[in-house]
């Protein structure tokens, strides 16, 4: 069966690649093919916060997708001599992930994308004039494939491609909320581990129609000592919170940092969203893996009217977007927070909470400059508990 695209991996990234290749070409009507290993409603484990600006993007193509969500209107920091909190509001909100995908892959069927469920792509290859993919005990083919298929990405490691150095490990649970909790419209990171590089959190999440709490553990591989038992430290902190751990369910996964230096195509190929890396610093990846598919589908409508395919510019128009920037800054970030300057970035957020304002504005999407001038404003509800 012949296409002009296909996508392995019907996540945020792919599919958000397949809806923005269809604006910009609407006569790809019916020849774009989207292949989920999976079956709909999936499990996928995320804390479940997405920043307005994927909200916004998907606004651009008309996707709006509703489903039980808790609104964000700012975050709280804990760091080892005291916490932040900044309340600029409406920057984004919680959503279950099964939920969100399934009504994602729905609306993107509505516009004449096909979606194949249950279709793990067991072999790929490259033919004179296009690509060839097996799945479901079908042979596909098409002139482009994108590698869309998260951490563990097939295509990558067809591609060649190591995993990475940049590597974090994660885990979380739901459980009520607590007394001490922030207010139910409040990302809390808690960064006073600093046996870890990274974060425990407590975000709030729809679950049987109440506000609960996803509480987890985010832990960034930086290439120095032995990984930390994330499950351990979740575990340890539920218990000083008074949460009894045992028979909980906890989720474990790991993620790709995004690197730069690291080739994410070749010839007929592109890889987007976790396949290709994500946001090392927080392990924020909904809003980027839309912007992904923002920026791979009008690439890929354009190279396909020309018939250029063999890629070896997506790297460099990747870096140069809004979104490849934003991941630039953040994995050099990472290291700043969790290796080089930790202590001092510490403090700057209780003596200066309306820094939060900057990194909230960017979670929300305002370009660096726009989210600076709230910081410097007194707009807001702001306040360090020491």
């Amino acid at each position: 069966m012949r296409y002009e695209v296909i996508i392995v991996g019907a996540g945020p990234s792919g599919l958000s690649t397949a809806l923005f290749l269809l604006r910009a070409r609407p006569e790809l009507r019916g020849r774009i093919l989207v292949l989920e290993r999976r079956e709909f409603p999936r499990e996928k484990i995320c804390a479940g916060a997405i920043g307005a600006r994927a909200d916004r993007l998907l606004g651009e193509v008309g996707i709006r997708v509703d489903v039980p969500s808790v609104p964000v209107a700012g975050a709280r920091v804990t760091v080892p001599k005291g916490s932040a909190e900044r309340s600029p509001g409406g920057i984004g909100r919680v959503v279950r992930r099964f939920e969100f995908d399934a009504r994602l892959a729905e609306l993107t069927r509505e516009r004449g994308i096909r979606i194949i469920e249950g279709a793990p792509v067991k072999e790929i290859e490259m033919e004179e004039d296009g690509v060839m993919a097996v799945a479901g005990g079908q042979a596909f083919r098409s002139r482009v494939l994108v590698g869309a298929d998260g951490v563990g990405s097939f295509v990558r490691r067809w591609l060649g491609l190591p995993f990475g150095q940049l590597r974090a490990r994660v885990v979380e649970v739901d459980t009520e909320r607590l007394a001490g909790d922030p207010p139910p419209d409040v990302l809390h990171f808690d960064v006073s581990n600093r046996d870890i590089a990274g974060y425990a959190w407590d975000f709030p999440t729809p679950l049987d129609g109440e506000v609960r709490m996803s509480r987890g553990v985010y832990a960034l591989e930086l290439g120095d000592g032995e990984p930390p038992d994330v499950q351990a430290l979740l575990e340890a902190r539920l218990g000083e919170m008074g949460l009894d751990p045992t028979g909980l369910h906890m989720k474990k996964m790991v993620e790709r940092g995004f690197q730069p230096h690291h080739p994410f195509s070749s010839r007929r190929v592109i890889l987007v969203g976790e396949a290709a890396g994500v946001d090392p610093f927080t392990g924020e990846g909904i809003a980027e893996a839309v912007q992904y598919g923002a920026l791979a589908g009008p690439y890929l409508g354009r190279k396909l009217a020309v018939d250029d395919l063999t890629f070896g510019d997506w790297k460099t128009h990747f870096l140069r977007s809004s979104v490849g920037l934003d991941l630039f800054l953040r994995r050099w970030t990472a290291f700043l927070c969790f290796r080089l300057a930790r202590k001092p970035v510490e403090s700057l957020f209780v003596k200066f909470p309306r820094v939060l304002d900057f990194t909230t504005g960017l979670f929300a999407g305002r370009s660096p400059f726009q989210a600076l001038l709230p910081a410097w404003s007194t707009r807001g509800d702001s306040r360090s508990i020491h």
